[in-house]
């Protein structure tokens, strides 16, 4: 009876749904996890926000030697959009859908250390997979470029509470540009990806109607029009180039919907007669808005300078630091930051506000 019984227990064990994530039990409570089970619950925790994933794309898209990156965003009813496009070498038809498994990479012997970590492991698409409700190669081939679709809910993937601040560029102690002040959003996430990255790269961040208005401006102002005489299908050109075979209002949201775009008639109208401007690079942007700042405003002689005063660069380290350590307790309680910590200085204290959101 005894046999009998472990041998139904063995077959029970090699059918259900436990030997699909463990390799191997241990006993006393401690299992092997099959690598496929490891993967997932790694994939779950290496994106955290929706600004993880904006940073992943902009990294593959560099990796993929993009000179021009183009992010479109938009969020209705608690669903955030994002979709990405670039000049970069592409995506071949049959690699769509694989791409998005786990360790797939096409850089072999280029995995790539940056100020955001290790890249190349063949896991940030597949992380971001795991994470959202769509991840999609919307339109690539090989030389041709990319766009590609990411849908989040923002609900299960919490993002920042104020999505529409501008940081604020200072120079660093090296001399180079960063961003010093302002919400860690997605506009951020973008401009300090910019700005890591100048040299190489010029990328563009706005809603949907602005990317397409964007493109449509570079498109028309590159293309040869005798080129176009022998194009016989706008897939032929570089993805971020074919909105310029645009004849009319129809044919732009015709080939806008086929790059991932979305867009009304009147939208269209608007951008064919330019009522809609093209985006300056997010560089260009936020190096001008520092160029315009006010003059500083007058020294108060009156005031009290006996007091605790702190470099503002220090500051801003000190809120990180303190942002980094808010995570274990974060983690805990099911709390997550709405914003970077508050610091307020004044004559003998320094006062810090976290201001948070409660997750489900």
């Amino acid at each position: 009876m005894a046999d009998a019984q472990q041998l139904i227990s063995f077959i029970a064990s090699m059918t259900g749904e436990g030997n699909l994530r463990v390799e191997e039990n241990l006993g006393e409570g401690f299992v092997r996890l099959r690598v496929a089970e490891a993967e997932r619950r790694q994939a779950k925790h290496d994106i955290q926000h929706v600004e993880d994933i904006v940073i992943e794309m902009l990294r593959n898209a560099r990796d993929a030697r993009a000179t021009s990156m183009y992010v479109a965003t938009s969020k209705e009813g608690g669903v955030r959009t994002l979709l990405f496009l670039d000049n970069g070498s592409g995506v071949p038809q049959d690699m769509h859908e694989r791409i998005f498994d786990a360790r797939v990479t096409s850089k072999l012997e280029s995995m790539k250390m940056d100020r955001w970590g290790v890249h190349g492991r063949g896991m940030a698409l597949y992380s971001i997979r795991e994470n959202t409700d769509e991840a999609c190669v919307v339109a690539s081939a090989p030389g041709l470029g990319s766009s590609m679709r990411v849908v989040a809910d923002t609900e299960r993937l919490p993002e920042r509470a104020d999505q529409s601040s501008w940081p604020k560029a200072s120079r660093n102690e090296e001399g180079a540009w960063v961003c010093s002040r302002g919400p860690h959003n997605i506009i951020r996430t973008v401009c300090e990806f910019a700005l890591e990255e100048q040299h190489g790269c010029d990328v563009y961040l706005g809603s949907p109607a602005e990317i397409a208005a964007t493109l449509y401006d570079q498109a028309t102002s590159s293309l040869d029009a005798s080129k176009m005489l022998f194009i016989d299908d706008e897939a032929e050109l570089p993805v971020c180039e074919r909105l310029g075979c645009a004849a009319d209002a129809a044919d732009l949201m015709r080939i806008a919907r086929a790059i991932g775009l979305e867009m009304s008639e009147r939208t269209a109208h608007r951008i064919l007669s330019g009522q809609i401007k093209p985006l300056r690079s997010v560089t260009s942007r936020l190096l001008r808005m520092r160029s315009e700042r006010k003059a500083p405003a007058p020294i108060d002689l009156s005031r009290d300078r006996r007091g605790l005063k702190i470099a503002q660069d220090d500051l801003d380290e000190f809120s990180r630091i303190l942002e980094r350590d808010f995570e274990g307790i974060a983690a805990r309680y099911y709390l997550s930051l709405s914003r970077e910590p508050r610091i307020r200085v004044s004559r003998d204290s320094i006062t810090v506000t976290f201001d948070i959101q409660k997750g489900e």
